[in-house]
């Protein structure tokens, strides 16, 4: 491996990065907010991934920076343990490593997320502590101790200032006595500074821990005084801080914070024992995503203010954890903007989601749902909270709990089945098509006619096939022979929107009646089906002309009167009942199919496309509408 020794050093630089002088055998920091700190380089070397670590005195070390005996001095592994006997507890100081109490200054770290100190050590795991955490709790920010070589530091870029350590590498210069610090993208593939080797840039982490030289490994002696602690201890720790950040090891001993839920199981007894196994891990999954919204706040927020086509207040602003990868955002989503500072009254409004940055801005649009004491003339000093909403589980739950208690929400075969009990398989009686073919869909092949007909004919069937298969086309198929042979509605579901809007259109290509059901969050949002939709069709229906008088009042008013209000109510209901009643075929997503205006539906036929992409309890739901022949692709 490339060390400095093979370079020449004569001064130490003013250049902005670490420097390294050779004549006095020292690394500096330089930096404007402290004077420049020596430190012996005897166990420090700078290296990359091409060959072994060697410091610049000529020592060499393990891949690890651990050394069997530095200068000379074996390790006494059975006097340290004789001085762990004897020593009792030891209050550990503030920057003690958060996993196992190692404090050497130069081998710790703090996290500036979350202020927590973390060591570079390994342990019983296969990365280095603070790697472990970062990884895990999503955090990419770290300072290094103010008593470590190199200082109180944040390595940063030199070029754009990003703090992202999984991003950051350093690059030796080629005439000046400095190691420049850049991130990967953009700044190292583009710089064309002539006195620097791009080639030459090797990331800060290497193999899962900080390079030795940034962060030095602790000794042999201090890892034995640590606290040993297991890689399932450090997930259930990172766990527990998500709740109580101020939580520690000690609290993993506490009665009911280690109990599990009970494991899934191949087969259940009955529908009450599938209940109380899925039940629990639903409500897990719904506890952490309401910690994981509530985590993601963010405050001192600038924004820009606009009119919509239809109106409605539309703010526009960026929002950092969203450019930094911490926070997932979809169009469709819904957050809450809040002002509470001195230019205005306290205010908050809810909207959802219209547009996500792209790579022609980075700015974020939220149409609000009441444009009333908006403040739009301020601009700053703004907080964006992310609302949680337990819909999708309690929609799972009643799922559960229906599948549970009524007998007539799924057939008895497909019970049975769905717990995992061994039956004899059955052959509907049905008097299939001459042909296999969909009108307005291309021709199926051997295959894809043999998954046709086989589905036909079975209560509960299974299509699997890599991509580019036709699986979509297939599906779509079934569907309209399903629609043709079978009386009442079929029902389409998937776990995305992005999924059942391309099996809308396959199946719509059928001539099929289909109505695409989207939630109310959703309705102000454009897509390829936009015309199916449910809510579309009841704006463009021409049987309720009293209704079309109330919806053409109320674009042009923006409100109704609370009697008009009632009336337009009314009459959606009744038109959107009239509409469904009327499809072939209704699309939604899994959750979707839990909503108020099926409650009254029975759904004979069930189709599920990407089933796998769903958790089992998501795909209950539509399947406890009275399926009779269910389909998972």
């Amino acid at each position: 491996m490339d060390t400095f020794e093979n370079f020449q050093y004569d001064s130490a630089s003013s250049y902005g990065g670490i420097s390294v002088v050779d004549d006095t055998s020292s690394i500096y920091t330089s930096n404007t907010s402290s004077q420049s700190v020596p430190v012996e380089l005897d166990s420090l070397s700078i290296t990359d991934d091409r060959s072994d670590a060697t410091s610049p005195n000529g020592h060499h070390h393990d891949s690890h920076g651990h050394a069997s005996a530095r200068n000379g001095i074996d390790v006494d592994f059975d006097a340290v343990l004789d001085d762990l006997k004897d020593e009792g507890q030891v209050d550990l100081p503030p920057h003690a490593c958060s996993y196992c109490g190692i404090h050497s200054p130069a081998s710790v770290v703090k996290c500036l997320i979350c202020s927590k100190w973390f060591c570079n050590s390994r342990g019983n795991t296969s990365a280095s502590h603070i790697v472990n955490h970062l990884v895990r709790a999503k955090h990419k920010e770290v300072i290094l101790h103010a008593e470590s070589p190199l200082g109180e530091t944040v390595p940063e870029c030199y070029n754009c200032g990003s703090k992202n350590v999984f991003m950051l590498g350093f690059i030796p210069a080629k005439s000046d006595t400095v190691v420049v610090l850049l991130c990967r993208q953009p700044c190292a593939a583009v710089s064309k500074d002539i006195s620097w080797n791009a080639s030459l840039w090797a990331p800060l982490i290497d193999d899962r821990s900080f390079l030795s030289w940034l962060v030095k490994p602790p000794s042999e002696t201090e890892q034995l005084r640590s606290r040993q602690i297991s890689f399932p201890q450090i997930n259930r720790l990172e766990d527990l801080w998500r709740e109580n950040a101020n939580a520690t090891l000690e609290d993993l001993e506490k009665p009911g914070v280690d109990d599990e839920p009970q494991p899934v199981i191949l087969r259940y007894e009955d529908a009450y024992q599938y209940q109380n196994i899925f039940g629990p891990l639903v409500k897990i999954e719904a506890d952490y995503d309401k910690r994981l919204k509530e985590s993601q706040t963010q405050t001192d927020i600038s924004v820009r203010w606009d009119l919509g086509l239809n109106q409605k207040r539309v703010a526009w602003f960026c929002l950092p954890k969203l450019e930094s990868g911490e926070v997932r955002l979809a169009v469709g989503d819904e957050l809450r903007l809040k002002y509470s500072g001195s230019l205005h009254k306290p205010w908050e409004g809810d909207g959802h989601v219209i547009k996500i940055p792209n790579n022609v801005s980075d700015e974020i649009g939220l149409e609000l749902r009441r444009s009333e004491g908006v403040p739009i003339d301020v601009t700053h000093n703004f907080t964006a909270d992310f609302v949680w909403k337990s819909t999708s589980f309690d929609r799972m739950q009643l799922a559960m709990k229906t599948f549970a208690v009524d007998e007539k929400s799924v057939s008895g075969y497909i019970y049975h089945k769905l717990l995992g009990h061994e039956l004899e398989p059955q052959v509907l009686r049905t008097q299939m098509p001459k042909r296999f073919s969909a009108p307005g869909l291309p021709e199926l092949n051997h295959s894809q006619m043999y998954a046709v007909k086989s589905v036909l004919q079975k209560p509960i069937s299974l299509i699997q096939g890599p991509p580019g298969t036709g699986k979509t086309v297939t599906s779509a198929s079934i569907v309209y022979h399903l629609a043709k042979m079978n009386p009442g509605q079929v029902l389409v579901c998937a776990p995305s929107n992005v999924a059942v809007d391309q099996l809308t259109e396959k199946i719509h290509a059928t001539g099929l009646k289909v109505v695409r059901l989207t939630a109310k969050s959703r309705e102000a949002l454009d897509s390829s089906v936009a015309f199916l939709t449910l809510h579309q069709q009841v704006a463009n229906s021409t049987t309720h002309v009293e209704l079309q008088k109330l919806i053409q009042l109320k674009n042009e008013q923006g409100e109704l009167s609370s009697n008009d209000e009632r009336k337009y109510k009314t009459l959606i209901r009744q038109c959107e009942k009239e509409i469904l009643s009327a499809a072939d075929v209704i699309c939604c997503t899994c959750v979707g199919a839990g909503d108020p205006r099926l409650s009254k539906l029975k759904f004979r036929t069930v189709l599920i496309d990407e089933a796998t992409q769903a958790a089992e309890p998501e795909c209950m739901i539509p399947l406890v509408l009275g399926c009779k022949q269910v389909v998972l692709v």
